[in-house]
């Protein structure tokens, strides 16, 4: 049998458990973000399909959202609730025997054995489906840089393997950003450079790709071009990278001092959070959001790791030093970002 590795993807998950828990919202535009209240400033979880083809998605504030979709039922984010749906999902998939390596809420590797692995996804969504009612998508592939691609081709709720041999004829004259592992940023980079498709990107020189990106980051930008990743599907205990809290002001903040002050205490409810996280952070990352919508980004990484609130507080208020702009902000977070677990 071959080993091939699974990218499991439940499809509007958010979306999904709210209908779930509403079945009168089937088929209904539905919105979740926030407390729920589209009048007040917030962003966007997810949206069910039948919002997205209005152009509603997630990152989008709100109330640009409820411009757009005024008939979209809008509820408020239930952590706890995604948080069941996705253990309850978690648990099947393991129950079929498979190595599985959780990414988050609504995603997940798994490392098969088989001869036959559309069947074996077929049945895995099946099964899935008959526990939760939750539909899913599984990308097939050699590797989990295309099995992650191939979910994207297979969604709605249905089945796609991308492997070597098919990788340039799926992806080849698509835009780099169609990889996972590019952004936005990295794409224009490329392209300033004459590499605007995937396969432009397989026949690029490594070297001359380190001299830009380092000497790490270029030879890997031309790997993922030629559909060559990790392979190796990792059953260790999920451990998020961080962990933050971030406050969405009703009201423009005008004056720096409260920024400040509001940075202070948002790092203060961050510090009580690490009480129950064993690891120290090494890094804490101040987020700016200024109005209208433009957000900007600084971290301090610590002398030494720490969960300390005065420590925790300080690199924070370091953090937003860093911060050149002194216009008018709708939105402020801190993150702790953690070492290896």
């Amino acid at each position: 049998m071959t080993r091939w590795v699974l990218h499991v993807d439940l499809d509007q998950f958010i979306a999904a458990v709210e209908v779930l828990r509403h079945p009168e919202l089937r088929g209904r535009p539905v919105v979740v973000g926030g407390d729920g209240d589209p009048t007040k400033r917030g962003v966007v979880s997810t949206a069910s399909y039948e919002a997205r083809v209005h152009g509603v998605h997630s990152g989008l504030p709100l109330r640009t959202a409820a411009r757009r979709l005024p008939g979209a039922v809008f509820l408020p984010v239930d952590r706890a609730a995604y948080d069941e749906a996705s253990a309850a999902v978690m648990d099947v998939l393991r129950s079929t025997g498979a190595v599985v390596e959780v990414l988050g809420w609504d995603e997940a590797f798994l490392g098969v054995d088989t001869d036959d692995p559309e069947r074996f996804a077929r049945s895995l969504a099946a099964r899935v489906r008959e526990a939760t009612r939750l539909d899913c998508t599984v990308g097939i592939g050699e590797n989990k840089l295309q099995a992650k691609i191939a979910t994207g081709f297979g969604k709605p709720a249905g089945v796609f393997r991308l492997t070597r041999s098919t990788w340039f004829e799926v992806l080849g004259d698509r835009p780099t950003d169609a990889l996972w592992g590019i952004g936005a940023k990295t794409a224009n980079k490329l392209a300033d450079l004459g590499i605007g498709t995937v396969r432009e990107l397989a026949s690029a020189d490594p070297g001359a790709l380190a001299a830009v990106f380092g000497p790490m980051t270029g030879p890997w930008l031309v790997l993922l071009g030629r559909g060559i990743g990790d392979a190796d599907v990792d059953d260790s205990p999920y451990l998020a990278r961080g962990h933050g809290r971030e406050e969405t002001f009703q009201q423009n903040i005008a004056g720096w001092p409260r920024v400040r002050a509001e940075v202070a205490r948002i790092a203060g409810l961050l510090a009580a959070d690490l009480d129950s996280e064993p690891r120290p952070a090494v890094r804490v990352v101040v987020k700016v959001r200024y109005a209208p919508f433009i957000t900007e980004t600084h971290g301090v990484t610590l002398a030494e790791p720490s969960s300390n609130p005065g420590v925790i507080g300080q690199a924070a208020l370091t953090a937003l030093e860093r911060f050149t702009g002194r216009r008018p902000v709708r939105l402020l977070g801190v993150r702790a970002e953690f070492g290896p677990g």
